[in-house]
């Protein structure tokens, strides 16, 4: 999940806690529940499959990263033994050289995390929608009030969470349309 995602979760629910708790409306048949939706997401059939779709990638990126790092320190210890033999305009053409190979390394780490990063975001992102669809489904369906993402509390008792629920919600196909309407 994208970090702009976790804060805006992170945020709205501890906003929506904080004012059906300190509100003048908060009452004894206000009904708290809690997702740990990231777990949620991650979980799933879909998520899992995800998961080791972005493993395999990763994995490939890293080790082509690891070849082209293992041979500039290759290069770098050459340079370190032919510094004595090697003229002054020489040694320096070859570090520099050496030094933009590693600054196009560093270019090409980060084109690569960012490539993750969309990948995930373009696999994730519809099994966290679902994962929302399913959570609203079921605070309406059970007159839920408020449901905090778990990430945001401290302690919560295991019967307030729906995590699970979700989870196999999402796994068995139920509760992925639009929330039915009161």
């Amino acid at each position: 999940m994208t970090r702009h995602r976790i804060l805006t979760v992170l945020l709205s629910s501890a906003f929506a806690l904080a004012f059906f708790l300190f509100s003048g409306a908060a009452s004894a048949q206000t009904k708290v529940a809690v997702v740990d939706v990231q777990r949620a997401v991650a979980n799933t059939e879909d998520g899992l499959r995800a998961q080791a779709t972005l493993k395999k990638l990763f994995d490939n990126r890293q080790q082509e990263l690891n070849k082209k790092q293992a041979d500039l320190q290759r290069q770098r210890e050459d340079l370190d033994k032919q510094a004595k033999v090697l003229s002054k305009d020489a040694l320096q053409k070859r570090a520099e050289e050496l030094q933009k190979q590693m600054m196009d390394l560093q270019s090409v780490f980060l084109e690569y995390n960012k490539e993750l990063e969309k990948k995930q975001k373009e696999l994730t992102d519809p099994v966290f929608e679902k994962i929302m669809s399913i959570i609203k489904r079921i605070a309406m369906n059970e007159n839920i009030d408020v449901v905090v993402d778990k990430a945001t509390i401290a302690y919560v008792r295991s019967d307030l969470d729906l995590t699970e629920r979700c989870i196999q919600m999402y796994n068995s196909g139920a509760g992925g349309g639009a929330p039915p309407k009161k």
